[in-house]
């Protein structure tokens, strides 16, 4: 008696996109422009202004880009929004960035 043969299917499907390698970390962010992103569901409020004040202590010359210049990064019309992200990016001189995503 022949044993049944199963096909095996993946429950997750195949990938839509391929991994990108990330950005080597800043080794100090002294005298670095950082963007804040953002959903505007990360109570940044509250969080962006913490982040500020503790980094702005911890390394001189530290600037900042407000969330407000970026757009919600997710939500109506984010696809647009983070297309043009590296543009805006670039055109900010930013070197790093803080992601406030929240649910």
């Amino acid at each position: 008696m022949q044993q049944p043969s199963y096909e095996v299917v993946w429950p997750l499907g195949k990938s839509a996109y391929s991994v990108a390698s990330s950005s080597p970390r800043l080794a100090d962010l002294s005298g670095k422009t950082i963007a804040e992103l953002s959903n505007y569901l990360f109570r940044v409020e509250e969080v962006f202004p913490l982040l500020r004040k503790f980094l702005d202590r911890r390394y001189p010359g530290i600037k900042f880009v407000d969330a407000d210049v970026f757009g919600n990064v997710h939500g109506p019309g984010s696809a647009e929004r983070v297309q043009s992200l590296p543009a805006l990016l670039r055109d900010n001189h930013i070197d790093g960035v803080i992601a406030g995503l929240g649910a």
